[in-house]
């Protein structure tokens, strides 16, 4: 239940090493499910559309048949958006579990043999018990088990994720019935991952750890921004210290990339979740700390686009800035909590004209993400429309533009013809590299003047003609 990041590219992957298992991925919309059955996915992922294409119609179907399809099987995963609550207890933190409910409702009301419940989506520790409690309403006439097993998928690098994982948890009740249905989706798995990879647990242990492994990661993430900007203060190198932590054993060489900042549909969304926990629970020391790492977060987005004033001679408007990237990452299409709604925001605000090129980011897709509707704006800032220019390509976005602003590290920008891109720019032309994306050096010498998230300064003075 669900056609979505977590849903369609799982399935795609069971139906295509369990080729005696029927898989069906449902979904309330008739345009997602269409697109899943064409060569034009919903969703970008390397790889992905050459799994689908392997089962799709031989045991990999796409259906908006929901009660059907629940009839039919024997084992249903629940993975639904569960966004942040906006408004209400625990607002701006605490995860909104509405749709899990309402698959569960949908699950009860349907259902005349016993199912196996998995709940996929990242939850809130104990929203399986909510899901138990909601399928109890048919448990006269039909058993449930609900199992816990949440998704460990790195956008960009899903299909590899999925055919070779880390690890595969699963957590369920320590009952005859709930290890009989633990047991059932191990042998799913066990298709092709190893044993030893396949953990076992309670069904809180393993909401909880979802929730606690992306707080880690970015913990990480926040960590070497942090240190980004006291290496821009001490003219240190963060590339150079991020390779001399990595070769630490005790720390490792992952999630050390200095950048803009992270986003995501996980990250921001789990980490709030965990500090609503943990003040629900009366730590608010714990909630604190963890709170910090959203904080230093919103910061180096602050900080990037604050810099990008500062240097331009502390005005940007009606300066073209050319973005280039807008998902929140490479090798994705996803732009949820990108970095790249802020600056774009931010310049806005500076009335800035902003032109946008991303190689997998659609222009109604983008506009999703701003949470203000086309047209004057409440402080009668230019239109939407008018101000954000959608390109073709990274050298349309450039021309006649005074900056170019990295906001994703696509491959594609480590090897454009930058002296092509700086004869067409205005003058003095501008790179603010929130990637480390660019060699500094060579593109100070075509006569750009370089700015990177934890790298030293231009030995010119900014006031010096150039």
């Amino acid at each position: 239940m669900g056609a979505g990041y977590v849903g369609g590219p799982t399935m795609a992957v069971i139906a295509q090493r369990c080729p005696h298992i029927r898989v069906c991925v449902v979904d309330i919309s008739q345009a997602q499910i269409d697109a899943w059955n064409t060569d034009d996915l919903p969703i970008y992922e390397p790889g992905l559309l050459e799994v689908v294409k392997e089962s799709r119609g031989r045991n990999l179907f796409f259906s908006t048949d929901i009660d059907a399809e629940i009839k039919r099987a024997d084992m249903v995963f629940i993975s639904v958006n569960t966004p942040t609550k906006t408004t209400g207890i625990g607002a701006g933190k605490a995860a909104n579990i509405k749709n899990c409910e309402l698959c569960a409702r949908k699950i009860a009301e349907v259902a005349d043999t016993p199912k196996v419940v998995v709940e996929k989506s990242t939850v809130p520790v104990r929203t399986a018990e909510a899901v138990r409690r909601v399928l109890a309403t048919n448990e006269g006439k039909v058993k449930f088990q609900v199992l816990s097993n949440p998704e460990f998928l790195a956008e960009g690098t899903a299909m590899p994720d999925l055919q070779d994982p880390s690890r595969v948890l699963i957590g369920g009740m320590q009952t005859p019935e709930g290890l009989a249905a633990i047991q059932e989706l191990v042998d799913v798995y066990a298709n092709w991952v190893p044993k030893d990879r396949i953990l076992a647990t309670n069904t809180w242990s393993s909401e909880l750890s979802k929730l606690v492994a992306n707080a880690f990661l970015a913990q990480r993430v926040s960590s070497i921004n942090s240190i980004s900007a006291l290496c821009e203060a001490t003219d240190a190198d963060i590339s150079e210290v991020s390779r001399a932590l990595g070769y630490d054993p005790r720390i490792g060489n992952k999630f050390l990339n200095s950048s803009v900042g992270f986003g995501g549909s996980c990250f921001q969304k789990d980490v709030l979740n965990l500090v609503y926990i943990c003040e629900s629970t009366g730590l608010p020391e714990v909630a604190e700390y963890w709170h910090q790492v959203i904080a230093m977060n919103d910061y180096q987005k602050s900080r990037f686009t604050q810099l990008m004033v500062r240097r331009m001679f502390n005005t940007v408007t009606g300066k073209r800035i050319a973005v280039l990237g807008f998902a929140f990452k490479k090798d994705t299409g996803d732009t949820r909590e990108t970095p790249a709604v802020f600056v774009c925001k931010a310049l806005l605000e500076e009335q800035a004209k902003v032109q946008v090129y991303d190689p997998q980011v659609k222009r109604s897709q983008m506009f999703v993400e701003f949470d203000y509707t086309c047209g004057v704006n409440k402080d009668n800032t230019p239109r939407l429309e008018e101000s954000i220019t959608t390109c073709e390509d990274a050298y349309s976005a450039a021309e006649g533009s005074h900056a170019l602003a990295i906001l994703t590290e696509w491959d594609e920008f480590k090897t454009l013809d930058y002296q092509r891109i700086y004869d067409s720019m205005a003058k003095p032309a501008f790179v603010f590299d929130g990637r480390g994306v660019v060699d500094i050096e060579a593109l100070r010498k075509i006569g750009f003047e370089v700015y990177c998230i934890g790298k030293s300064k231009p030995k010119y003075s900014l006031d010096s003609p150039k």
